[in-house]
């Protein structure tokens, strides 16, 4: 009987075998070497934005609150609006601030905006404001970004501090894990929504959220204010 079908067989899936290994090996090695990059490229921001915000620190006062335009059909609401947050620009990126976790011994920039490629350099401001108590703040999965949030305790403190020197202290309340497609769920908490019963209603003031590892689902990690 001929056997040299089945060694043909035999040596194609062993080299099939070897290059799926290598091709795994690759992927690790770039993800490694993606995590480092970022690491180091945040750390080279943080590290002007700490030459540039004021030396003394400061805690919050209460935001000066503008009246929003009107219209005819809105007259009877009366809507307001918080100032903006202000900014620092660094090497053509603007950022709101700085974030601290201590018990993670992270010390990282906040951008302004959000793209994946603004990602990859630091985390950035999702949605809401550290003045209107909804501040949501994004980062990818990399191991000196987001990706030790998933493992924070409860009760774990994080500071916030803005491009003015004000700080503002949080505490972490709880952990949810979310769809993707669960944007409104990302968002939402008592001091944005109206109409919601108060026994059902979520109160946090920062919610800072990462892809778990697959990205099939996300992490977010709920704060409430403490220094209010």
């Amino acid at each position: 009987m001929d056997n040299k079908p089945k060694k043909r067989k035999g040596g194609f899936l062993i080299t099939l075998g070897l290059l799926t290994i290598i091709a795994a090996l690759g992927l690790v090695g770039y993800n490694v070497w993606d995590a480092k990059r970022a690491e180091d490229a945040s750390k080279e921001i943080v590290d002007q934005l700490d030459a540039i915000l004021p030396a003394e620190r400061t805690l919050p006062e209460e935001p000066m609150i503008e009246e929003a335009p009107t219209r005819e059909e809105e007259a009877q609401e009366e809507e307001k609006k918080y100032p903006p947050m202000p900014v620092v620009e660094i090497d053509g990126y603007y950022y709101i601030g700085e974030l601290d976790i201590p018990d993670l011994g992270l010390h990282l920039p906040v951008m302004a905006e959000w793209d994946m490629d603004r990602l990859k350099i630091s985390p950035c401001h999702y949605s809401g404001s550290y003045y209107s108590n909804d501040l949501v703040v994004l980062a990818h999965n990399y191991a000196r970004h987001f990706s030790l949030i998933k493992w924070i305790d409860i009760g774990a403190e994080i500071y916030f501090t803005n491009v003015e020197g004000v700080v503002y202290q949080y505490q972490v309340s709880n952990r949810v894990t979310l769809e993707p497609a669960q944007v409104s769920e990302m968002i939402r908490n008592q001091n944005n929504t109206k109409g919601e019963e108060a026994e059902t209603a979520e109160d946090w003031d920062l919610t800072l959220f990462t892809c778990n590892t697959g990205g099939s689902t996300r992490c977010a990690v709920r704060c409430v204010r403490t220094d209010g």
